[in-house]
């Protein structure tokens, strides 16, 4: 088994300094009622040699350290070297799980691999692109198992929202509340949920004709903005890589947000001579307390997935490796619960301050336009765009 940990480990290549110097990754593991059995024990240790993905560094530690500890118990062997990288890591992630006992050492390492192969039993990858709408250029829109799914569908420019992109979510988001799917999803395609405004959306300005321009687009934010505020049915975010500017002041509008341990939120608007949108100068303070909030609206804070998830920003975290399955396991579960009662439910929670998150909505949309008029923000969007440019 050693020598399958130690394929594992270099078949793919690893940078094991980083490993070293982030903090083990407490992994999201769902135990069963009834323990693992030698023969399940056996039968993780042969489906583990047929995954076809690099589970992760992280990942292949939490692997070798539970067979390890189920193996042979808590580890009493001697610390290596500190110059011997791969070992001293391994023998980290052996130690840290102290003194687990063999047999929840077992049935956890039984649910990893379960995990990490698909556990054909009762997890289905995320649904694919097939039923989506023709009707969309910038996004994919598919309906299954009384799953509506949005997909930001711009992977080569990092899912960064056009114009016309931000009426195909309005338009979107008006068809899954008309419906008949339970509950409606939220993601983006490739390695990134969404890099927020395409900078185009700024450069492209004819001369003389900035207020006017100014004043639509914030008529466009606001009826944006507005669709989330009163989207009918639960609207879950899967937040599949880093996320800027708007989708993640978005995401206090949302009722769940699962996030990849990768991703990271990031809103840099007095970097760009911009103020919040998406109703956060509300929702974050709430969430987060002001001073918390401040850092990440005025001083450009980026969070950690970890970090988001403890200010409230995030529901729950999971390992990059198992993001997918984990998720659409919860998901299809909250599916199968009675929709109109979580219609209802929703309605009741959210009528409560609508009339007051319309009224912030209105006022940030109102501070934008101003802002996009000045020379300041005009200033920090040109540099930034060119900067951007220069690093392709």
């Amino acid at each position: 088994m050693d020598t399958l940990i130690n394929h594992l480990y270099f078949r793919c290549g690893i940078r094991l300094v980083q490993v070293l110097r982030t903090p083990v990754l407490r992994l999201h593991v769902t135990a069963r009622t009834m323990g693992a059995t030698v023969e399940d024990f056996n039968r993780a240790k042969d489906q583990l040699g047929t995954l076809k993905k690099d589970p992760g560094n992280e990942v292949k530690l939490k692997i070798y350290a539970l067979f390890k500890q189920a193996t042979q118990g808590p580890c009493n062997t001697p610390k290596p070297s500190m110059l011997d990288f791969v070992n001293k890591a391994k023998w980290d992630a052996w130690k840290s799980l102290g003194s687990v006992s063999q047999e929840e050492a077992r049935q956890k390492y039984v649910e990893l691999i379960r995990l990490l192969i698909g556990d054909e039993e009762s997890i289905q990858a995320a649904p694919t692109s097939a039923g989506s709408s023709a009707i969309f250029k910038t996004l994919l829109f598919n309906t299954e198992d009384n799953i509506t799914t949005i997909c930001l569908n711009r992977p080569e420019k990092k899912n960064a929202i056009t114009v016309p992109m931000y009426s195909e979510i309005v338009k979107a988001l008006e068809m899954a509340s008309k419906d008949d799917s339970v509950i409606t999803v939220i993601t983006g395609s490739g390695e990134y949920y969404s890099s927020g405004n395409d900078l185009n959306n700024f450069t492209s300005v004819p001369e003389g004709d900035i207020e006017k321009k100014a004043k639509d687009a914030a008529e466009l934010l606001k009826g944006f903005v507005k669709a989330f505020i009163d989207f009918p049915k639960p609207l879950i975010a899967v937040v599949n890589g880093p996320a800027i500017g708007i989708s993640v002041t978005l995401l206090g509008l949302f009722d769940v947000v699962y996030a990849t341990e990768r991703a990271t939120f990031h809103t840099p608007f007095s970097q760009l001579g911009q103020s919040p949108e998406g109703c956060s100068s509300y929702t974050f303070p709430k969430m987060m307390g002001a001073a918390k909030a401040s850092e990440v609206l005025l001083f450009n804070k980026k969070l950690t997935a970890t970090e988001a998830c403890e200010r409230g920003l995030v529901t729950e975290v999971f390992p990059d490796a198992t993001f997918q399955i984990e998720v659409w396991k919860w998901l299809k579960a909250y599916s199968k619960l009675p929709r109109n009662s979580l219609a209802l439910s929703k309605q009741l929670m959210r009528a409560v301050e609508k009339e007051h998150l319309y009224a912030v909505n209105a006022q940030e949309v109102q501070r934008l336009a101003e802002c996009w008029q000045s020379d300041e923000c005009l200033n920090a969007i040109v540099n930034s765009f060119f900067q951007a440019k220069a690093k392709l």
